[in-house]
């Protein structure tokens, strides 16, 4: 058997699986018994045709789904008869259709969008009025009034499907939430007049919403419910402009980015000239594995070419200078390939945005609801019924959304790579070497540094990006971080996906200083301070981060993500 053919029988038996399928904990490895039932992405070397699928029937599967524009399907097969699906010389990976999930108004000051918002105003032409930005999450209220054009023209939610019931409307409430972000527009508060203290707009109010279900009414989904969204989102961009797609959602990494089926679904999008902007997720406290909180990215975050973003605690107030990374927020290198994530981050705790009415995440939280007394001169005690608070890397990653839309509106010729390159080039880098947050649940004090691997090329600063006329062909594909055996010491790999040419150099978009500082990252040079913890290979967690295989897919993840969505940190 050939070395990928061992990797597909691996996949299947190390993976991490919620659900009916099979698991794996720290001290057990199982293979499913012969007769369970379990559920697979099948990839092929070709487009699947009704022969293929019958071989799977006549084995007793079913066909669930097809992934046409992956050269996949999804079955449900007995476990017994993975090997000798694995057999077909036309299969080229199969995985386990992975459980994925949610990541769970001072932000425009953090991001430097005030001069923008003032600049834009008086601008009569508005491109991105034909834009969309296309949301794979647990689906967009419709009903919420901020979700129409400027005092209700008509709704800017253009399209809406599920791929997990009958039903695009949010149940879980996380959906909204992040399309307020990134596409908000406060009809509410504008219409208050002087009455309003707050206003809930996002930095591209004007840009119109593609809506795509992928989570249920719990936040939770499959690797192939977003996958068949993202090939949605693909197959609908010329009919409504989608210049962007946001992902804040994810799920643990347990094999490369280059066999995971969730990564080459991103990556189509971004060939088919979508920006795509995941979060990188709430694991940053994660000490399973000894890392302290390295080596958590989530996949799809973890693939090289997309916009991969951490959460920064803006302290809710509007001085950046004293903001900090979320210590929440996930963390690089990637398991297994080891690519430096995430790219940016940006504000993404204790944010306010708009609330789905009836939703499972409102009706269990109503203490997230603010009082209307915090956004109206003349509110009362009682609790809002359109305005929720969230946590987490998934708030993040819309205002990046929003800060590609408004990069786009000014040069619709951008590519992806161009988008990111500008983002990551301008991007704002105050913070200080550490950040300490005390969290009262656990009882504990979690520190951060702010290094590569923790704020990558820093905070996105929306007026600096805007202002970028560099316009480099090339591939962005954030670099690699590997051990120098001869010395032990953390350098760089700037190409990580062997492009023909790539934008990162020191005479291209980084210009003299270059930002991940000189030949490596451990020393005192380098522009994140002092302290970058992966200096020394005697390090506790090291060997754990570098090595082949995920350090924490088998952690219980899913417990903390909720309690960080919920009440965020101090």
């Amino acid at each position: 058997m050939s070395p990928l053919r061992t990797r597909v029988l691996i996949a299947l038996l190390a993976t991490t699986v919620s659900g009916s399928c099979w698991a794996k904990s720290a001290r057990d490895l199982r293979r499913p018994d012969g007769d369970q039932k379990v559920t697979v992405v099948v990839q092929y070397a070709s487009k699947p045709g009704d022969q293929k699928h019958q071989r799977v029937m006549d084995r007793g599967g079913k066909l669930l789904r097809k992934l046409g524009q992956m050269n996949a399907s999804v079955y449900e097969v007995n476990a017994s008869a993975l090997k000798d699906l694995d057999d077909d010389p036309d299969v080229e990976f199969i995985s386990p259709d992975r459980q994925v999930s949610g990541t769970l108004q001072t932000a425009e000051y953090s991001i430097n969008a005030l001069p923008y918002a003032q600049y834009r105003v008086n601008m009569p032409s508005c491109a991105m009025c034909s834009m969309s930005i296309a949301f794979i999450d647990s689906g967009v209220d419709p009903t919420h009034p901020n979700f129409t054009g400027f005092r209700d023209v008509a709704s800017r939610i253009v399209y809406q499907q599920s791929f997990v019931d009958s039903d695009p409307k949010d149940k879980y409430g996380h959906g909204t939430h992040v399309a307020g972000i990134g596409a908000g527009l406060d009809n509410l508060s504008d219409r208050a007049g002087a009455k309003a203290t707050r206003l809930f707009w996002s930095a591209t109010p004007m840009v119109k919403i593609v809506s795509l279900k992928a989570l249920d009414a719990n936040g939770r989904g499959t690797d192939s419910a977003v996958i068949a969204a993202i090939d949605r989102a693909i197959q609908l961009k010329n009919t409504y402009n989608i210049r962007v797609l946001n992902l804040s959602l994810g799920r643990p990494v347990v094999e490369s980015y280059k066999t995971d089926p969730l990564c080459k679904a991103v990556e189509r999008a971004w060939q088919a000239g979508i920006v795509v902007v995941v979060a990188a997720g709430n694991e940053g406290r994660n000490e399973s594995a000894n890392t302290n909180g390295y080596g958590t990215i989530m996949s799809p975050g973890n693939d090289p070419y997309v916009i991969t973003v951490g959460a920064v605690n803006q302290k809710e107030d509007s001085d950046r200078n004293n903001d900090v990374i979320a210590t929440y927020s996930s963390k690089g290198p990637t398991a297994i390939d080891q690519i430096v994530k995430p790219d940016v981050v940006a504000p993404g705790n204790r944010i306010y945005s708009y609330q789905a009415s009836g939703a499972s995440l409102v009706s269990k939280y109503p203490g997230n609801k603010p009082v209307t007394s915090f956004y109206l001169t003349n509110g009362t005690n009682a609790k809002s019924s359109y305005f929720f608070q969230l946590s987490g890397t998934s708030m993040a990653a819309p205002l990046v959304s929003s800060v590609a839309i408004a990069l786009i509106d000014k040069d619709p010729t951008l590519t992806p790579d161009q988008v990111k390159g500008r983002i990551m080039r301008t991007a704002w880098r105050g913070f200080p070497p550490t950040a300490s947050a005390y969290d009262s649940t656990t009882g504990k004090t979690y520190t951060a540094n702010h290094d590569i691997f923790t704020v990558g090329a820093g905070m996105v600063d929306l007026w600096a990006a805007y202002n970028d006329l560099e316009k480099p062909s090339g591939s962005a594909a954030s670099p690699k971080a590997y051990v120098d055996q001869t010395n032990g010491k953390v350098k760089l790999l700037l190409n990580s996906v062997g492009a023909a040419n790539v934008v990162w150099g020191s005479n291209v978009v980084w210009g003299t200083n270059v930002v991940w500082g000189t030949a490596n990252v451990h020393g005192t040079n380098v522009v994140w301070g002092t302290n970058v913890v992966w200096g020394s290979s005697g390090t506790s967690g090291f060997n754990v981060v570098w090595g082949a295989s995920s350090p924490w897919s088998a952690s219980t993840a899913q417990t903390e993500a909720l309690s960080i969505a919920i009440d965020g940190e101090n």
